[in-house]
Order: structure tokens, then sequence, then C-alpha cells
């Protein structure tokens, strides 16, 4: 007897939004995400500033963070809502 049910992990990756370094410590990821960066996060982004008429652009940090989602799949030669049909 055969696994009739394949499920598929799939690894969502995002990160959050950029911010000034040393603000970013506290920032959080979405609720159900896990944060795989320590500290000030990582330093690979820009963000911006409007001053009067002028735009600067900053280097600063974001968080990186992963959420492991199980994708319900029939295996190989199943299929239907139940996986029984061959």
């Amino acid at each position: 007897q055969g696994k009739k049910q394949c499920d598929q992990k799939l690894l969502i990756r995002i990160k959050t939004k950029c911010v000034p370094c040393s603000l970013n410590l506290d920032t959080q990821c979405p609720a159900g995400y896990t944060k795989i960066t320590n500290g000030t996060g990582t330093p690979d982004c820009r963000y911006y500033l409007a001053i009067k008429t002028y735009t600067l652009s900053f280097p600063g940090c974001r968080h990186h963070c992963v959420k492991e989602f199980e994708q319900p799949e029939c295996c190989q030669g199943h299929w239907g809502s139940d996986c029984m049909g061959k």
C-alpha cells in the first residue's frame, strides 16, 4: 500500500522594509515568518528621505525572513482532492 499524498515543502523567503541600520534591531518579521538574520540585519539596501525638494538616498539594513509551507500534493499516479484517483 503506497503513499497517496506527497506534500511538497516550500520555503517562502521575504525581506523586511529597508530602514536605517540603527533602527532595524527591533524589526520583526511578519506573523508566521522566522527571522534568519541577526542584529541589525543585512546592509544590502538603500532607503530614501525626502527633505524639502530633495530626495536623499542612504544605505540601510533589512532582515531576511523565511516561512515553511506545506503544499498538499498527490503522489505520482494519484489525483483528486483525496488523492484516491488512479
